[in-house]
């Protein structure tokens, strides 16, 4: 997994203090760690936005004024409900050893049967979270969808762990990740063959 500097700078808490952030192109953050006091932080919105709409997960080394690097993964990141714009974040910090859960992008391998017999492929969970050490965590999660037949669907249980050794899925088993949808005109033709 790649590792991304971002640059923050230590914030005081106060009144209308998070808005005034924002206007100047900045983005109120908190960054915490079991056991450790939390400390409140700005980061540019740009560098953010753009880590935050990135296909892939990523370390994330907080780049302090005095240079100390803290590592770290976005935990959490509030929306404006109008506008989209990123109006807070979460950091949380790790040690290598460490066990922790991070969502990590769904992408896909392989030519689905059913989409070559002419099904509609679509990803229900964009997104899986997945617990281990931080080290091991990929930038995506691949499926292959090979075997994946019309009307199927890969389920979290179903998935194979072999190319993620120490890592565990954390998301409901039954839920569906992935399907091959017929259309109507599959339907149609399966019909006429049932009669």
């Amino acid at each position: 997994m790649e590792t991304i500097v971002l640059g923050v700078e230590p914030r005081v808490i106060k009144k209308n203090e998070a808005e005034k952030l924002r206007k100047s192109g900045l983005v109120p953050a908190v960054v915490y760690h079991k056991g450790e006091e939390t400390v409140a932080v700005s980061i540019q919105e740009l560098a953010l936005t753009k880590l935050v709409h990135s296909a892939e997960s990523h370390i994330i080394d907080l780049q302090f004024p005095d240079g100390k690097l803290k590592r770290s993964f976005i935990k959490e990141v509030q929306f404006h409900p109008v506008t989209d714009r990123i109006i807070h974040a979460d950091f949380l910090l790790f040690s290598a050893d460490e066990i922790v859960e991070m969502v990590v992008p769904v992408s896909v391998s392989g030519e689905s049967v059913g989409v070559e017999k002419g099904g509609k492929l679509q990803i229900i969970m964009h997104s899986l979270t997945l617990k281990g050490k931080p080290t091991d965590m990929p930038e995506h999660f691949v499926i292959d969808i090979t075997a994946l037949d019309l009307a199927h669907s890969i389920h979290v249980r179903e998935i194979p762990m072999t190319n993620y050794p120490g890592l565990t899925i954390m998301d409901e088993p039954d839920a569906p990740v992935i399907t091959v949808l017929a259309t109507r005109k599959e339907v149609e033709a399966a019909a006429e063959v049932a009669s």
